[in-house]
């Protein structure tokens, strides 16, 4: 181990290079209005007229076709004045890679407008509402090494895991049921992209042509990363407007247990079910081995129950336990990780019991349905853009690489004699992606 404080300075955004990817194809007709007004409010949030964010739009099918290049306006207005008079391409099929592979090769391009020879962040938006006729793993792979951040948002038609590989990381993937819900992961994206380009680095040199750079934290070196285990604790809404979709949870559960390195002591799991009051199933110390832990998810039962009282159950568990007496090796420097399954809007404030969680260095990983309040969720999660949703419990499996995705990227072997650093950690979470990124980006350019 070793301890490094260097002096941290804030990055300043300089402005993004932003393209939005449009599926055209016959499948997104009825949809396609409501990926245009998308767009549109996107667009209202970016500084346009000062030069600083750039805008282009590219729709395609079987084909890419060029809406606007990058440096086709320079004004907010024209940019809204030709996005709202985008008409539906049409065609198929849908070749999602050779798109893709066009954008390489004629949109991030310094005669599109392109400023990345300048160091202004490269962000592809692409809305897809199908799986790809072509493969997508070179192509996408190709943008990623011109240093390209890429956020791909799908519908319930879209192949998740297709999307995943094509996003920069795969947690930044995000999915609607249906275009018309895209106002509800707006939010989310924003977030993403912000903590992309705005983050906190220490003053980095670059030296034998590699960038060393120390955040003020204390870490193992990187082959250690994600030995030390985790304590992760399941919050399952268990009220009456979850019956159905309990059977769904449960199965969840079981295959993220399925996953997790229980018989050698580095993981431990708990289960709490909640609706008006929260009921522990067994604490992070009851089982030792997977197989019990597994035996005791699939016997059990919908707790039942209103109304949904979300933020006392995030209390109860940070006083009952998050606590060493419950199992929680928190002091000993082990990440605390917790994943709340939730069916509706809470009837109590969530804000207080979440922040206290934070406070004491929990990831919360929030996973929602169409009844959710996806701000409320946001709001939980210990990073907005990791708040996930499912239109129906049913869909899980869709997210669950999504999930495991976002846990990795965040839990990594801290030092037992420094266990504030998980507080820290919670809050420089998207700025380690986005440092990677970054480095990964500056390598490349040189």
């Amino acid at each position: 181990m070793s301890q490094i404080f260097c002096p941290l300075v804030e990055k300043k955004p300089v402005g993004r290079d932003v393209v939005f990817l449009l599926d055209g194809s016959d499948g997104t007709r009825s949809g396609f209005p409501a990926m245009r007004d998308f767009v549109q409010r996107v667009v209202e949030t970016l500084s346009v007229d000062d030069n600083k964010d750039r805008v282009s739009v590219v729709q395609y099918s079987r084909d890419p076709a060029v809406q606007f290049y990058l440096n086709t306006y320079t004004t907010k207005g024209e940019i809204l004045d030709t996005v709202r008079g985008l008409r539906h391409k049409g065609g198929r099929p849908l070749n999602t890679g050779a798109a893709l592979q066009y954008l390489r090769d004629n949109v991030f391009t310094a005669s599109a407008g392109s400023r990345r020879l300048e160091g202004v962040p490269q962000v592809l938006i692409l809305l897809c509402g199908g799986k790809s006729f072509d493969s997508v793993d070179a192509p996408a792979s190709a943008l990623k090494q011109l240093g390209v951040l890429i956020f791909a948002i799908g519908t319930r038609s879209s192949d998740s895991r297709e999307l995943q590989n094509i996003s920069h990381d795969p947690s930044t993937a995000l999915s609607v049921s249906e275009f018309t819900d895209l106002p509800s992961v707006q939010q989310q994206l924003q977030s993403s992209v912000e903590a992309c380009d705005t983050c906190l680095v220490s003053m980095c040199a670059f030296k034998d042509r590699r960038w060393h750079c120390c955040l003020k934290l204390k870490v193992s070196s990187p082959a250690h990363f994600f030995k030390v285990g985790r304590d992760v604790v399941f919050l399952l809404d268990g009220s009456d407007g979850t019956r159905s979709g309990f059977p769904a949870m449960r199965d969840f559960v079981q295959r993220v247990v399925e996953t997790l390195s229980v018989d050698d002591n580095k993981d431990r799991v708990s289960v709490v079910q909640y609706s008006r009051d929260p009921a522990v199933q067994f604490y992070l110390n009851t089982y030792t081995t997977k197989g019990e832990i597994l035996d005791t998810v699939r016997g059990l039962r919908h707790k039942g129950g209103r109304p949904l009282n979300t933020g006392a159950a995030l209390q109860y568990l940070r006083d009952n336990v998050f606590t060493a007496s419950a199992g929680s090796r928190r002091l000993e420097g082990v990440p605390q990780v917790l994943i709340l399954l939730c069916g509706g809007k809470s009837f109590d404030s969530v804000d207080a019991p979440a922040s206290a969680l934070k406070q004491l260095g929990v990831l919360i990983f929030a996973i929602g349905t169409r009844s959710s309040d996806s701000r409320e969720l946001q709001n939980i999660s210990h990073d907005p853009s990791t708040a996930l949703s499912v239109s129906e419990f049913t869909d899980l499996p869709s997210v669950q690489q999504q999930l495991q995705s976002s846990v990795e990227a965040v839990v990594i072997d801290v030092t037992p004699e420094s266990p504030t650093v998980l507080g820290m950690l919670t809050s420089m979470t998207s700025c380690l992606r986005a440092c990677l990124t970054c480095f990964t980006y500056t390598e490349q350019k040189r």
